[in-house]
């Protein structure tokens, strides 16, 4: 009999990537159906906190609230290695961008999303204005926030719109760690059983590696989404959050995932201490 399984993840090029033999009918999944459900990355999250998802890419600070009702896949990392989401802004960079932050409205993609978590840990004291991450741009072009946090193609054209680069907080945090950032990854509800969720585990880990091995028609598939991005800028972009990470996280990227949630807890933004559990 066959069962369908609802995977959920961002329309974005990198994600898009990454599911191509899913989406496409590329692998062989036996008995299971795979059914994609499209939306940004924040109401992913609050739909995995309310348990709806069976399968779903979400931020790996909201992991964190979600540990109890889901388990990491091992495969299917989004990492920042050496960059990531990143504070723009108007005005020239500041000679200190963490005292030139303090107190002012920053637009961010959402209070579950890591950026946010990241943002907190380099500066905690900032009013933080909720927004789409599609808007975050406009908003700070209008002067309705003092800087932005971009993820997504917003880290590759920030530029293009006048903007100058105040923090990369990958960057920062590979500094600070010598860790990548660990940005989003794939949960799996745990109710689902352990028969079903390591066939899970299998297909998703066989879509990322399909993808990787046929790199031209999946990124044919990925320009769908890329919102405008050049065929040259969105292989690009793919490259930074499609890669050896994302097949499977290994001991460093583990280590960077327990050391995020780690200090979230020390900072206070994670409530309760995490300790990150991987289907492999």
């Amino acid at each position: 009999m066959t069962k369908t399984i609802h995977v959920a993840h961002s329309p974005d090029s990198d994600d898009a990537f990454m599911f191509y033999a899913l989406a496409e009918g590329k692998i062989d999944t036996g008995d299971l159906r795979y059914v994609h459900e499209l939306a940004d990355i924040e109401t992913l999250n609050r739909r995995a906190l309310a348990g709806e998802l069976e399968v779903s890419a979400v931020s790996i600070h909201a992991y964190a609230h979600l540990a109890d009702r889901y388990a990491l896949l091992g495969s299917g990392a989004s990492m920042g290695d050496g960059y990531g989401p990143r504070l723009v802004a108007r005005s020239a960079t500041p000679d200190d961008p963490r005292q030139a932050l303090e107190g002012r409205r920053i637009g961010v993609p959402g209070r579950l999303t890591t950026a946010y978590l990241a943002l907190k840990l380099f500066q905690p004291s900032f009013e933080a204005v909720v927004l789409p991450f599609d808007e975050i741009e406009a908003a700070v072009d209008a002067g309705q926030v003092d800087a932005g946090l971009l993820i997504h193609e917003g880290q590759l054209t920030y530029a293009d719109q006048g903007f100058a680069l105040w923090v990369d907080l990958g960057a920062w945090w590979l500094g600070e760690t010598g860790l990548p950032l660990p940005l989003g990854g794939n949960v799996v509800r745990r109710d689902l059983g352990t028969r079903l969720i390591e066939q899970i585990a299998r297909d998703l880990r066989a879509s990322i590696r399909y993808g990787l091995e046929h790199r031209t028609p999946a990124l044919a598939h990925a320009r769908q989404f890329s919102r405008g991005l050049s065929d040259e800028r969105t292989d690009a972009f793919v490259g930074m959050y499609v890669n050896q990470w994302t097949v499977d996280y290994g001991p460093r990227g583990r280590a960077a995932v327990q050391r995020l949630l780690d200090e979230g807890h020390r900072a206070g933004v994670i409530p309760a201490r995490v300790v990150a559990d991987f289907i492999d």
